[in-house]
């Protein structure tokens, strides 16, 4: 254990910094771009509810991540919640697996008009590297109406923000 101490001490922290300025930075305007969106459009509050379609949660890490107390994205009016039929915005993560497929039909004409419907993913967006399949349908968009694409294997959490304020910007 002495070693293990004194190794420590020696050594020291080894790691990069978590975030840089410009990172942080960058987010924080990001999120009151999205804040004034959605006080003018949604009254100060906005629904999101997420839906894992066969993915395989990479994805999902990024998304739980604007939730944890550095991104924090309910201080911009943004909220999870755990019915559709109290969502704005569906989040759909991975290529619609066929189990999943009705579960999605349901939850997207479960949620109220109007709905908005984003693909996360490169297997949101176009089935990735799990395409069309005796399995898989492939893309969101296959199976129901997509307003927009956040791209990326997996998108980060800004990017994830990004790709909100396209989404409101359009409506």
């Amino acid at each position: 254990m002495l070693k293990t101490l004194t190794k420590i001490f020696k050594v020291g922290i080894v790691t990069e910094p978590l975030f840089s300025d410009k990172t942080s930075t960058e987010f924080e305007k990001t999120g009151s771009i999205c804040k004034k969106l959605i006080a003018t459009k949604f009254s100060g509050s906005f629904a999101i509810r997420q839906i894992d379609a066969g993915s395989c949660n990479g994805c999902e890490l990024e998304i739980h991540a604007l939730n944890n107390p550095f991104y924090s994205i309910e201080r911009f009016g943004i909220h999870f919640v755990a019915s559709p039929r109290h969502a704005d915005l569906l989040l759909v993560t991975g290529p619609v697996s066929r189990h999943m497929q009705a579960a999605l039909i349901t939850a997207y004409e479960a949620t109220p008009n109007p709905k908005l419907v984003i693909a996360v993913g490169d297997c949101g967006a176009c089935g990735g590297e799990f395409g069309c399949s005796y399995a898989s349908c492939g893309a969101v968009s296959n199976v129901i109406p997509v307003n927009g694409i956040i791209s990326g294997c997996p998108p980060t959490p800004t990017e994830l923000l990004r790709g909100i304020i396209n989404i409101l910007t359009k409506k």
